[in-house]
């Protein structure tokens, strides 16, 4: 709306001044109230497309997934939380919360009265009709989950936005970036002949590995090896990625080490691989460089990717 000069001065003549006030008045706090609506909303666009416009920060917050979980509490926003994944297990000051599963009545989600729950597309695929339910109630449901390190700065920025702690998210991202670069500048000092060739196994019983451009397979790099599958080509997006039993005893004599996550999505052992069928003839085998690593270390999106780093540089240099 708008008044033009002459209009007022028309009021003002005709004695209607107190009139022109108020419509000013009234005028000036639309517009305030316009402003501050427009300063604090926000719009991101989640893992699997959806647009959510947020006109204020999220302060009651059920995480589905134990990154989000975590994350949430790296940058502070622990407060924000009221329930918390069945599969939570850090860090500890999350772990008196009450727990969720996207198995749960519709129900129980409702009573708890959550402005946001987070979710990852796994869960989306798993029970949609739960997904659906909810919304049709009005509740939030964001599903996010990065695959590769440039997602991964992302998403640490949008929980940040999602539950009002953007500078402590981006507190988060820089000093993550400044880790990685010196650990970089220390790796660069290894001459690229002397660095031990891996095979990293994500699913030892469908002999799967993770695909090149994964958080995993970074981690791997960062530390110090080289990964002997940049071949494998990830699974529907994910950062699975086939790799046959055929194709990895193809280059035994490659694989220096043979490093598996460990963990509930690779329930495996040091003697189950080393006894696996045809496995003998691994370089890595033979050499007895099998190790494992816990897969919350590599796999799940968290600042502490910087220890599964780390240790993954503890394996192939030791000493």
């Amino acid at each position: 709306m708008s008044i033009s000069p002459s209009s007022i001065n028309e009021m003002l003549m005709t004695g209607s001044h107190l009139i022109v006030s108020r419509y000013l008045a009234a005028l000036l706090i639309g517009l305030l109230f316009l402003s501050v609506r427009q300063g604090s909303a926000f719009e991101i666009i989640d893992s699997v497309g959806t647009a959510h416009t947020f006109s204020t920060k999220a302060s009651r917050i059920i995480s589905l997934y134990p990154a989000h979980t975590e994350n949430l509490a790296a940058i502070g926003a622990l407060d924000t939380l009221i329930g918390i994944s069945t599969s939570d297990t850090y860090p500890t000051a999350v772990l008196d919360k009450p727990r969720f599963s996207y198995h749960d009545s519709v129900e129980k989600f409702i009573q708890a009265a959550p402005d946001c729950v987070l979710i990852r597309p796994m869960i989306s695929r798993s029970n949609p009709n739960l997904i659906d339910k909810l919304r049709d109630y009005g509740i939030r449901i964001v599903s996010l989950q990065p695959t590769t390190v440039t997602e991964l700065y992302e998403y640490w920025q949008t929980l940040g936005k999602i539950a009002g702690f953007e500078e402590q998210a981006r507190e988060i991202v820089s000093s993550f970036k400044g880790e990685i670069e010196s650990i970089r500048t220390s790796v660069a000092k290894i001459p690229a002949e002397l660095r031990p060739r891996v095979y990293f196994e994500s699913i030892h019983s469908r002999m799967r590995t993770f695909a090149p451009e994964s958080i995993a397979i970074f981690c791997l790099t960062t530390a110090g090896g080289i990964n002997v599958a940049e071949d494998a080509v990830s699974r529907r997006g994910t950062n699975i990625a086939g790799y046959s039993k055929e194709r990895i005893l193809a280059k035994a004599d490659e694989i220096d080490v043979y490093l598996a996550q460990s963990g509930r999505m690779n329930r495996v052992s040091i003697q189950q691989i080393s006894q696996e069928p045809g496995f003998g003839a691994l370089k890595a085998v033979r050499s007895g460089r099998i190790y494992l690593i816990d897969e919350y270390l590599v796999s799940r999106p968290t600042p502490r990717l910087l220890q599964g780093i780390r240790t993954i540089h503890q394996l192939l240099y030791p000493g």
